[in-house]
């Protein structure tokens, strides 16, 4: 038996989804076409979804997201992060070096969720709430190759030197998890990173990406 569901709800978010899937935004007219339904159920729908800050309208009447979606995407990252910690651990013992879990946060790279090995007699102390540009580092490195399609051979990131001096990381993306851009790495104090680091890096993102599906 098909569960009851909430028409005007259903329509609300596939009013998000549409807007999150475009730069410029989209006027009455176009919503309306989208969705097969009237101008005055899109009106109705877009100024509660103001009420709530989920959608904004720019001076050309164009209806885009709001910032109330960026204060939800917040308090998803605590479920992430407990979702991912298991395949973090593993890692991170696996290795030995630090493994961290990165999303994407606006145009930088956030690192959500660390764990540091409980055997080494050193490793590279890496915080929870890191910020750095997505262009530099192997997390933020792997996310970019992944917006690019280049998730092939090798399929992770390998860097030396560009976020902190004498540390190398590897990275792969969280591959197939929607709504969500993000890698799984390490770091380590070490000009060359191991050969096995990178499939295993792949391998952890996988079991995240699993995790969060």
């Amino acid at each position: 038996m098909t569960a009851e569901t909430s028409q005007t709800l259903d329509r609300g978010l596939r009013v998000l989804k549409l807007l999150a899937d475009t730069d410029h935004g989209l006027t009455v007219t176009e919503l309306s076409t989208r969705l097969g339904v009237n101008r005055t159920v899109v009106y109705r729908l877009l100024a509660t979804l103001e009420q709530h800050a989920l959608v904004r309208r720019d001076i050309g009447g164009r209806a885009r997201v709001g910032l109330g979606v960026l204060r939800l995407g917040r308090q998803v990252h605590p479920l992430v992060r407990e979702a991912a910690l298991p395949a973090l651990r593993s890692l991170a013992e696996d290795i030995g070096a630090t493994a961290h879990l990165t999303l994407v946060d606006g145009t930088e790279a956030l690192a959500v969720a660390v764990v540091e090995p409980t055997w080494t007699d050193y490793h590279v102390a890496y915080r929870a709430g890191f910020r750095h540009p997505l262009d530099r580092g192997a997390a933020g490195r792997a996310i970019l190759a992944a917006r690019r399609g280049e998730t092939d051979s090798p399929g992770y990131a390998l860097t030396h030197g560009e976020l902190e001096a004498g540390a190398s990381g590897a990275a792969a993306p969280l591959l197939g998890v929607l709504g969500i851009e993000g890698s799984v790495g390490v770091v380590m104090l070490t000009d060359t990173i191991p050969e096995r680091v990178g499939p295993r890096v792949m391998e952890a993102a996988k079991e995240v990406a699993d995790a969060l599906r």
